[in-house]
């Protein structure tokens, strides 16, 4: 006899806790996998699309802010502008691609940096950008402000403000129309989302082609799961002080894509994690709006992650 949460869960204070369009069962089988089967490729995964193991934090961070790098580099050796779609979740590659960007002296006038998402209130205001809290501090103390005289222009800096962001889709498109790729940085949710476009939206939309369409939101509200985790990995477990909202990029954008670098690096240590369930649904579920991280490996690039995220994800108590 089975005592777990599908056992369990009618009744609890959980019932109506997950999203709506979850197949608990389905995600279990998956995540009840061998570690040796997580690479394996699936159907719908993009020829060009692969996970990369990372052995240690330091391996993942050096790697994936490597990719970045090589982009950036690339794009300039060939004289066209380059659109990155960024986030503030995994960061530590940045110091990494400040490092490479500086060896090659390779100056980023050509690149074009928009924010994914960023902490909101009920109307979409965001907080000033001295804030530690928000995601435009930390870029410029991570990224921008470190590269120094070969830093991306302050006007090609574009942050998810109420009045920037539904600009984004139109100023993508531009610099495409010049010549520019699109790249997205992406982390995965503890509720598979990416940015912080959230598995509940998807009951919003006749159709998925609506829901693919759709560019932005303004004072989205997240889910729980976001909010707990964004609380044990960014406010030191301070739940208090994580918005309940944010404003986001959409799919209309991330899945316009030309190339993806994505990375998974959530362990705690000790052998604890939160990202194990999220890293292995987005791989190995079938695509569907419930589970936003899904697309993602429908696009060409890399999925950076730490070698412990592929378990086996059973239990040990700590």
């Amino acid at each position: 006899m089975a005592i777990d949460l599908i056992s369990t869960l009618k009744g609890s204070l959980l019932e109506d806790y997950f999203p709506a369009g979850w197949d608990l069962k389905a995600l279990d089988a998956i995540c009840a996998r061998p570690a040796a089967t997580i690479g394996k490729r699936e159907t719908w995964w993009n020829k060009k699309f692969a996970p990369i193991a990372c052995a240690t934090q330091e391996d993942f961070d050096t790697m994936m802010g490597h990719a970045i790098a090589f982009e950036i580099a690339s794009a300039k050796k060939a004289g066209k502008p380059i659109a990155f779609i960024l986030p503030v979740g995994p960061m530590g590659m940045y110091r990494w691609t400040v490092y490479f960007l500086k060896e090659w002296n390779v100056d980023c006038r050509h690149v074009h940096g928009f924010n994914m998402d960023e902490w909101s209130d009920a109307k979409g205001g965001t907080l000033p950008a001295t804030n530690r809290g928000s995601f435009q501090y930390a870029m410029e103390q991570a990224f921008y402000g470190p590269l120094g005289t070969l830093t991306v222009p302050k006007a090609q800096r574009h942050f998810a403000t109420r009045n920037e962001l539904p600009k984004y889709g139109e100023q993508i498109r531009a610099l495409k129309k010049k010549g520019a790729k699109l790249v997205t940085v992406f982390g995965i949710g503890r509720a598979c989302h990416i940015a912080f476009w959230e598995p509940h939206f998807a009951s919003e939309y006749p159709s998925l082609n609506a829901w693919k369409a759709d560019e932005f939101r303004l004072a989205a509200k997240l889910h729980p799961m976001t909010i707990e985790q964004n609380a044990i990995t960014s406010f030191k477990s301070r739940t208090t002080l994580v918005s309940t909202r944010a404003n986001t990029v959409g799919p209309g954008l991330f899945l316009k894509s030309d190339a993806i670098i994505g990375g998974a690096d959530g362990t705690l240590g000790r052998g604890m994690m939160w990202q194990g369930m999220s890293f292995r649904a987005t791989l190995h579920h079938e695509p569907t709006p419930w589970i936003p991280s899904t697309f993602m490996p429908t696009l060409p690039g890399r999925l950076f992650y730490l070698a412990e995220l592929a378990g086996p994800l059973e239990a040990e108590c700590n």
